[in-house]
């Protein structure tokens, strides 16, 4: 429920109450000053009968006919509960009809006095009297008069009164439904301009206002320089956030080159001088050759350490580069051209060129039926690597045990399934694995590894549409389920 409406609803239920306050205020004041008149009168009449009786007043007793005054509008019935009505006046006589009374048993001290009694459809004001004689009540005096107009007048009064209730509270509900707009219109210009930041991004967006500076005036305001002082950091950010971009992208690019050369140089060394001292070594033990010094032995197995050292740090280096590299593509918001690719063969390849990855643990190879004849919709390349980071990944963390390769299917999903016996993780660790540069505690030291696997593998999943699962155990190993969306259904080989 917006707030106009809600503003409005309370305008209109307090504007009601107070309504039917007023209303039975005056109702209440009305009925008591039409009915006043009339009992005024038949308290007169009341006052002025005298009751004369024989010794026996419990068998005979009569209303003074001199104290009835002469009023066709008074009406007078005397009850003798022993012998029933005993004396009514000449116009009750005319109307042959009587009054109706309590029985005896059921005579009450609340009877005494005013009550509204109907004579058939006829209403009555009457003043009950009760005639008592040492504390028992023998009889009734009732004193009426005829109130049909009043009960007409009063009835009209309750009609209008609510009818006029009902008009006024409409009306004062469309009007505070219609100002309530008016006022709060400026909310809506914040709404609508809110709205299309979140959904365009766009900061130079503010918010119209031509009213009054009241409250909502200054709130505009106050908006306004908010989103100009977000508008001016934004882009400041964003300005920073690309060169930062263009820089991880440029030194990428630029430290690849003598990254390459710096791996080709160690790699012919290496050809050229280790074998050279491999023989260098055998011809002195045949005495062709002259002995080696300790000091040029040492200097030799130094010179191969250093060799290995430089081009260990160089293949890491160019690991970190080419990660670097493919961030840099995925914050540049890259697309990848993707079509359709058969699933199988490309999880083969990868296990097969798997067997070569440095590793102490077994490899294994499980059932991958579940992806016979399964397309995805895919870039070959970056799919590959995906698979590679995860069993790499696998590899590193697992001193002993196994990796496994394997398939599954769900629906329209394929799943590749990597599963390895390692170190595994702490649950709290597994939301922050994707995140760039995080690596758990307990592998920091202890393995090589940038930290950045993880985060290109979700970037690539991403890109495909896919998900993954992580399910992990302390001491027991990690299993990851990549989930990749089917191109197509499975195709039916024709018989």
């Amino acid at each position: 429920m917006s707030i106009r409406l809600r503003l409005t609803l309370w305008y209109s239920i307090i504007l009601a109450v107070t309504l039917i306050a007023f209303g039975v205020a005056i109702y209440f004041f009305v009925n008591y000053n039409t009915y006043k008149e009339m009992k005024s009168k038949i308290e007169t009449q009341v006052n002025a009968i005298n009751i004369t009786s024989t010794l026996d007043m419990f068998d005979n007793f009569k209303v003074s006919p001199s104290s009835i005054f002469a009023d066709d509008e008074i009406y007078i019935q005397v009850i003798n509960y022993k012998k029933g009505v005993v004396q009514t006046t000449q116009n009750l006589r005319r109307l042959d009809m009587l009054l109706p009374y309590p029985e005896q048993k059921k005579v009450v001290e609340s009877d005494e006095g005013f009550h509204k009694l109907h004579v058939g459809e006829y209403p009555f004001l009457t003043y009950q009297h009760l005639l008592k004689q040492n504390g028992e009540v023998f009889g009734l005096l009732q004193v009426a008069t005829y109130s049909g107009r009043e009960e007409k007048f009063l009835k009209e009064l309750r009609t209008t009164l609510i009818f006029s209730l009902i008009v006024v509270v409409l009306i004062a509900f469309s009007i505070s439904l219609f100002q309530a707009r008016q006022a709060l219109r400026p909310i809506e210009s914040v709404i609508r301009a809110s709205n299309q930041i979140q959904n365009g991004s766009d900061l130079s967006m503010r918010i119209p206002h031509s009213g009054p500076n009241d409250e909502l005036g200054r709130l505009t305001d106050t908006l306004n320089g908010m989103l100009g002082r977000i508008e001016t950091t934004y882009n400041e950010l964003d300005e920073a956030y690309k060169a930062q971009r263009r820089f991880v992208s440029d030194a990428s690019h630029e430290l690849r080159t003598p990254l390459t050369t710096i791996r080709g140089n160690i790699e012919l060394l290496e050809r050229m001088w280790l074998p050279a001292l491999g023989a260098g070594e055998e011809q002195q033990q045949e005495g062709s050759l002259p002995q080696l010094s300790d000091k040029e032995r040492q200097r030799i197995m130094l010179t191969r350490e250093a060799m290995d050292d430089i081009a260990g740090e160089a293949k890491r280096m160019s690991s970190l580069v080419n990660d670097l590299l493919a961030l840099a593509r995925a914050d540049a918001g890259y697309e990848m051209e993707k079509n359709v690719q058969p699933l199988l063969p490309l999880v083969e390849d990868v296990a097969r060129k798997a067997q070569l990855l440095p590793r102490n643990a077994e490899w294994r190879i499980g059932n991958l039926s579940a992806i016979d004849n399964v397309e995805v919709y895919a870039h070959a390349d970056f799919l590959r690597q995906l698979f590679f980071i995860f069993v790499e990944n696998a590899f590193k963390y697992t001193p002993s045990g196994y990796v496994e390769l394997r398939a599954t299917r769900s629906g329209d999903q394929a799943g590749i399934i990597i599963k390895d016996t390692g170190i595994g993780m702490a649950s709290k660790e597994v939301p922050h694995i994707f995140e760039r540069f995080y690596r758990a505690d307990e592998s920091r030291g202890q393995t090589s590894g940038t930290g950045l696997g993880l985060s290109i593998a979700k970037w690539i999943i991403d890109e495909h549409g896919g998900s993954v699962e992580v399910s992990t155990r302390e001491g027991e190993g990690t299993t990851f389920i990549v989930w990749l969306p089917v191109a197509f259904h499975e195709k039916i080989n024709e018989v």
